[in-house]
């Protein structure tokens, strides 16, 4: 995906599980993704994946929750 099909970002600091439809989740910080559904061609959930600072994971999320650290998610 480009950044020019990405409708928007936002911004997860906190462990509260946020829904929506992304495309990409962005490590602000070194992270840990304590879930995240998946959808379309790829289904399932995805638990206590460590994610380092900078590092850029593709798919089609429709819920991101934390355990720690900061991202941004980018709306599709």
């Amino acid at each position: 995906m480009e950044r020019s099909e990405f409708l928007g970002a936002v911004y997860i600091a906190d462990t509260t599980t946020v829904s929506g439809k992304f495309g990409a989740i962005q490590a602000l910080e070194a992270t840990v993704l304590a879930s995240g559904t998946l959808s379309d061609d790829i289904t399932g959930t995805l638990t206590s994946l460590p994610i380092p600072v900078g590092a850029t994971i593709y798919g089609i999320f429709t819920a991101v929750k934390l355990t720690s650290g900061k991202v941004l998610a980018y709306r599709i």
